[in-house]
């Protein structure tokens, strides 16, 4: 079942919709969706090592525009739309402290926040509750997603092969690794 998955998703990643796909996924995730884009940025990068650059340059423009969207929740619908997201991620504690540590360090949250498995939508809907800086958010967010997408892309393009048969002779470890982290970004989210 696990090796029809991942032979599905890789054709899907070689198909002319994987690009749009994966925007669509990359816009959703930074406002609303809990699915990072990863999950179709390393299997595209890996079936099209040359377009590695480009798919990294989609993956980031896409996220920081689904940014906007996660900001204005925070900003304009904090009460009707971001508390709730906020309380499906049981995240208001972390919410609250997050919120009052952007007068001082909200750049810096972004940037490392946006490079971590905590989800984005947290850090963009914060940014517009606490009514951060619209350039400041936009040029952070640049600066995380830039980093955390081309620095994925540059090891699957450098070490893509090996990569690609670590992970075809490992599946199962490979996919525990990758659902473990992702839980883990919930739980640290959750008690952290």
């Amino acid at each position: 079942m696990l090796s029809y998955l991942y032979s599905r998703t890789l054709a899907l990643a070689a198909s002319r919709h994987a690009m749009w796909t994966m925007a669509a996924i990359s816009f959703a995730e930074s406002s609303f969706l809990p699915l990072p884009p990863d999950f179709l940025l390393i299997p595209m990068t890996l079936a099209q090592p040359r377009r590695a650059w480009w798919i990294a340059a989609v993956c980031t423009i896409t996220s920081v525009l689904g940014g906007f969207v996660g900001y204005a929740i925070g900003y304009f619908l904090f009460d009707a739309v971001g508390r709730p997201v906020l309380e499906f991620y049981h995240a208001m504690d972390k919410y609250e402290a997050l919120k009052a540590g952007f007068a001082q360090w909200g750049v810096w949250i972004i940037i490392l926040k946006g490079l971590t498995p905590i989800p984005f939508k947290l850090v963009t809907i914060a940014s517009g509750v606490a009514e951060f800086s619209l350039l400041s958010f936009t040029l952070a967010s640049l600066v995380s997603r830039s980093l955390r997408f081309f620095l994925l892309a540059a090891l699957l393009w450098r070490f893509g092969e090996p990569v690609r048969d670590f992970i075809e002779r490992r599946l199962m470890l490979v996919t525990s690794a990758a659902a473990a982290a992702l839980v883990g970004g919930f739980l640290v989210l959750r008690y952290l």
